[in-house]
């Protein structure tokens, strides 16, 4: 048991050390945003552009805040409408208004010469990161509301109804399909279903478990995608991650009887997360948040660790945790152009898609688990629940630290 210890406290050591560096494509979440809002009225485009002050200082190049004149002249250079392969005057702007601190906004008019074929472009900061997204809410002729994502390989928008609404004639198998395979290429949510079997060691506690996760996700998922609720997407994607890394350093709390050590390592992770912001690192989630996580995991682990029976806390954990899962299936589904009428049909589809998906993988890992019991070939559950919840915490850990660190 003591190898065991030291290989877990190898692989966390060595998740911390490679957070803030991770770079690799399976990983790449958003670094660098912007918001623009269009809205299309005959063959007029109204525009307004935010920009953190984070993004603004990336065009000077000794990187302090430019003046309200460079960065309005910026964003007028590489912003603009069209109609057809006609470029649309710009007749208004770049006018600074007011917003949020710690943000700038300008608005824009253009005039385009029909309404016919309008779209919108952005080429602003791709040219300074390569990762960099917009995300585009677009309000169009028709009234139709689309959100929609500008990138370095789409930067510009077709705003027919034709071109926003692809999935318009889609039947209920496609939504189907669709929240299937949300689940089969998402890589950390299938971390987060693996860490629920590995902490179930009872057919009841897989039951509680799962039951909590759905109706988490289902609830938040209708919530975002109806936009009642939409948080930030990079929180989001860095709470997805902190999910794996608890699941796992639960399942290392109950195996080695020492949840206080556990719990105070990822309490620990936060307060230091805490004080590098407040020292002026680029840590992107905000300080509330960092507490909160903080709190909760550090009491949960303590909480479940010094319980015989945590099965019916888990249901009430892993509806937390399925909160946050549901608006990271919500993210990725805004990225496409959702059809407003068809919302309830898509919802249904997309998260029956979603909990079938889900089965298959809890119950094909439970059935591998039986097969290699059954063949002797299974090592003794103390060592595979230790190296594998040490492998999640690890994992986790190096998604959440490089979703939360910026370093470009």
């Amino acid at each position: 048991m003591r190898r065991v210890a030291k290989f877990v406290h190898s692989l966390i050591v060595l998740a911390l050390a490679l957070g803030p560096t991770w770079s690799g494509p399976a990983f790449a979440h958003t670094r660098s945003e912007t918001h623009s809002a269009w809205l299309i009225k005959g063959n007029t485009v109204h525009l307004q552009f935010t920009v953190p002050d984070l993004e603004a200082k990336r065009i000077t190049p000794d990187g302090d805040m430019p003046t309200v004149e460079q960065l309005g002249d910026y964003i007028a250079d590489h912003v603009g409408a069209l109609s057809g392969e006609q470029s649309c005057k710009r007749t208004e702007g770049p006018r600074p208004v007011a917003t949020s601190p710690g943000y700038r906004r300008y608005e824009f008019t253009f005039e385009c010469p029909s309404d016919d074929d309008i779209k919108v472009h952005s080429s602003a900061w791709f040219e300074l990161v390569e990762t960099h997204t917009d995300f585009a809410q677009i309000q169009t002729n028709e009234g139709a509301f689309i959100e929609q994502l500008i990138t370095k390989d789409q930067q510009t928008l077709d705003v027919s109804a034709s071109a926003l609404n692809p999935l318009q004639d889609a039947g209920f198998l496609e939504f189907l399909r669709m929240g299937m395979e949300h689940i089969f290429t998402g890589i950390d949510h299938m971390s987060f279903m693996l860490g629920l079997v590995l902490i179930s060691r009872r057919v009841r506690d897989l039951l509680f478990v799962v039951t909590g996760f759905t109706i988490g996700h289902s609830l938040t998922l209708a919530l975002a995608v109806t936009g009642i609720l939409r948080p930030h997407a990079e929180f989001i994607d860095a709470l997805v991650a902190f999910t794996i890394a608890m699941i796992g350093a639960e399942n290392l709390g109950d195996s080695t009887h020492k949840p206080f050590v556990v719990a105070l390592g990822m309490g620990g992770i936060m307060f230091a997360l805490l004080i590098a912001q407040y020292l002026g690192a680029p840590v992107i989630l905000p300080a509330l948040l960092l507490i909160g996580a903080g709190i909760f995991g550090s009491n949960y682990l303590m909480l479940t660790g010094h319980m015989r029976d945590a099965g019916r806390v888990r249901l009430v954990m892993t509806l937390v945790f399925g909160l946050i899962h549901g608006f990271g299936f919500a993210s990725n589904l805004l990225d496409m152009r959702l059809p407003n009428d068809r919302l309830t049909e898509l919802l249904l589809g997309f998260n029956l898609g979603v909990e079938v998906a889900q089965v298959i993988v809890v119950m094909s890992a439970v059935l591998l688990a039986y097969i290699l019991v059954k063949v002797k070939l299974a090592m003794p559950r103390p060592i595979f629940t230790d190296i594998a919840a040490s492998f999640l915490v690890a994992e986790g850990l190096v998604w959440f630290l490089s979703r939360t660190i910026v370093l470009s």
